[in-house]
């Protein structure tokens, strides 16, 4: 929610071009971005207020606000209210840049094929991280999402989304946000994939199982050529899609 924020320019008077007026609203939230990535406003930095924006812009005090929800809902910025209020440049959460990344992904027209080879690049490169920094309830976890994913698999109740929910697990890891956020954007197609892989009713457990006994003790050389092994058997299959 917006309020009339009049609250002082930012310091280092950021100026804006006057918009024309095709998609005015869309034109404003450009130029803040474009200054958002350029530094010149650097996260916690507060926008000019509102009056000073209509007149750069040259546009209603009702523009700015429509620009300003559209920025807050992106997390580009946060609208504080009181007499130290503003629009202030915040970092887009994780959440938000995941949502982005899932979205562009799972509407790319990408093969099954495509998606198994980066997949399968990606995970293998993060084991060097996850062998590094792995602890011992890290590793409790995979060894418990191994003892149930072999329930799982004696009962028939197996799933492509167990073995994601596995691999998400080694992501997890490395302690890297950035890490989990890619196999998060990707889900969906890798879901996909390994449907169409036909491993639906497959689990890999003793792959699995392997992984996490190099990882726990610290083998990378061996956790490589498991995870390799185990990637390839299902970029072989999309493959012959």
């Amino acid at each position: 929610m917006t309020a009339d924020i009049d609250a002082t320019d930012a310091p280092n008077s950021i100026h804006f071009e006057r918009v024309a007026n095709v998609r005015i609203s869309g034109t404003i939230v450009d130029q803040i971005r474009a200054r958002i990535r350029s530094g010149e406003l650097p996260v916690g930095a507060r926008l000019p207020a509102e009056r000073t924006l209509c007149d750069q812009f040259g546009v209603s005090r009702r523009t700015v606000r429509e620009a300003f929800r559209m920025l807050e809902a992106t997390g580009h910025i946060s609208i504080k209210l009181g007499k130290e209020g503003g629009a202030f440049v915040t970092a887009p959460s994780a959440s938000l840049v995941g949502e982005g990344l899932t979205d562009l992904i799972s509407t790319a027209a990408l093969s099954s094929s495509e998606v198994t080879e980066i997949r399968a690049i990606i995970e293998t490169a993060l084991l060097p991280l996850v062998c590094a920094r792995a602890n011992e309830a890290d590793i409790d976890r995979l060894r418990a999402l191994c003892d149930a994913h072999e329930a799982a698999r004696k009962d028939g109740s197996y799933s492509v989304k167990m073995s994601l929910d596995f691999h998400r697990a080694l992501a997890e890891c490395t302690h890297n946000a950035a890490a989990t956020l890619l196999l998060d954007a990707m889900r969906d197609s890798i879901l996909k994939s390994l449907q169409a892989a036909g491993h639906g009713g497959t689990s890999g457990v003793a792959e699995h199982r392997r992984i996490v006994d190099a990882i726990a003790a610290r083998n990378l050389d061996a956790a490589t050529a498991e995870m390799a092994a185990h990637l390839d058997r299902t970029v072989r299959a999309t493959a012959a899609l």
